[in-house]
């Protein structure tokens, strides 16, 4: 049986977005900055799916940006806060310690150019803590980034409560929403987000598209110049197939939302329910505010890439934690940041599963996963130590 368990990495392209993108690759090719009316039409396209994307979160078609995905979305909105700030004399940034690369790598280039940044504890649930972030805003603050749902672990931050802190200061916020959109209710003015990032191929579009959500009070700077595309916000010609894929998977996921998590979640909890009868064996994060479909344990006494070959043999996909940092050999920064000593968090094993999985594949995954863990187990020489009383069990 071949189980695809890995949509937090990536998500198959839906047959609804897929029909929609398709006219774009080869009847309706025009460009859509082009004046004759082949083009325009094309053009009236691409403002028709801003405007869908907009009220899939509550927004105006004019607060949408097009971007090459998450992480230029990331790039663009943390680098315009800086810049925004340090025209006001403020260049301290607020963050967390579990963020995805595209915004700890972004806040240590800022670092290196002479800002300063506070990276936020998540404690052992993996949830932000509103106090910890009180404490940490300071008259210099000029942007507050925090993630919307970790792609890791799945835990959920208190948003709303996080973008009114923010609003109270005067202090720009932004999330990066790539794991949450699509897959949970958002509202940028409810939960007073100013800026926020999403990325179709995590909500079956494809891969290479995404957008960025700016308040209209926001500044937005340039990465990318050469054109007055995105009123003049980032240079280069639409990338029409994918932005009309992406709004239309993103309208439908939306929609279906609801019927999507009432069937991901009894999967999941089954997965959290029998994963965790593995002797020595620890869920990772809070499963009170989690997303529907990420599943994340540690084993003891085995490492997570043995675990990913040898359940890849039984047809099983999945992952050790983001697919960004899948060629590093060093743990996973987000468990180090819940507190896992680095040789439990060598031991991980991320499950996220969708609205495609069955239950008949999430039992597959169960009758496997203990049968890879003690083949492993019984090949380590740390699990003999352990077993033997010469080293001590930590979970």
């Amino acid at each position: 049986m071949f189980v695809y368990a890995d949509n937090a990495a990536t998500t198959s392209v839906s047959k609804t977005a897929l029909d929609a993108m398709m006219p774009y690759l080869t009847t309706n090719y025009g460009n859509p900055s082009s004046l004759y009316s082949f083009a325009q039409e094309v053009t009236e396209d691409v403002a028709k799916a801003r405007a869908d994307i907009a009220a899939c979160i509550g927004a105006t078609p004019r607060e949408i940006y097009f971007t090459s995905g998450g992480s230029e979305a990331d790039n663009q909105a943390i680098i315009s806060a800086a810049k925004a700030g340090e025209k006001k004399g403020k260049k301290h940034i607020i963050s967390t310690k579990f963020e995805h690369h595209a915004v700890l790598h972004t806040l240590n280039k800022l670092k290196k150019e002479g800002w300063d940044v506070t990276l936020l504890d998540v404690h052992e649930d993996g949830v932000v803590r509103l106090e910890d972030l009180e404490k940490a805003i300071r008259e210099d603050t000029c942007l507050v980034t925090i993630m919307f749902a970790n792609n890791e672990i799945g835990t959920v931050q208190p948003i709303k409560e996080i973008g009114a802190l923010c609003r109270s200061k005067g202090i720009p916020f932004h999330t990066d929403a790539v794991q949450a959109a699509g897959h949970m209710a958002i509202d940028v003015n409810d939960m007073n987000i100013d800026m926020l990032s999403l990325s179709g191929h995590k909500f079956h579009a494809p891969k290479g598209i995404g957008a960025l959500y700016v308040k209209r009070s926001i500044p937005l700077f340039n990465l990318i110049e050469g054109g007055a595309q995105e009123r003049g916000k980032r240079g280069g010609t639409e990338n029409v197939a994918g932005i009309v894929a992406m709004a239309a998977a993103l309208k439908e996921s939306c929609s279906q939302m609801e019927e999507n998590t009432a069937k991901i979640i009894p999967m999941r909890d089954k997965l959290f329910a029998e994963l965790s009868k593995i002797p020595h064996s620890k869920i990772n994060g809070s499963l009170e505010h989690h997303v529907p479909g990420t599943v994340n344990m540690c084993f003891e006494g085995i490492e997570g890439e043995s675990l990913l070959l040898m359940l890849d043999a039984y047809g099983i996909c999945a992952s050790s934690g983001s697919a960004c940092t899948s060629g590093s050999l060093d743990p996973s920064h987000v468990l180090l940041s819940i507190g896992l000593p680095h040789e439990v968090a060598h031991g991980s094993l991320r499950l996220s599963i969708g609205e495609y999985n069955t239950m008949e594949e999430i039992d597959h995954i169960i009758e496997v996963v203990p049968q890879v863990v003690e083949k492993l187990r019984n090949m380590s020489p740390v699990w003999d130590e352990l077993q033997k009383g010469q080293r001590p069990h930590i979970i």
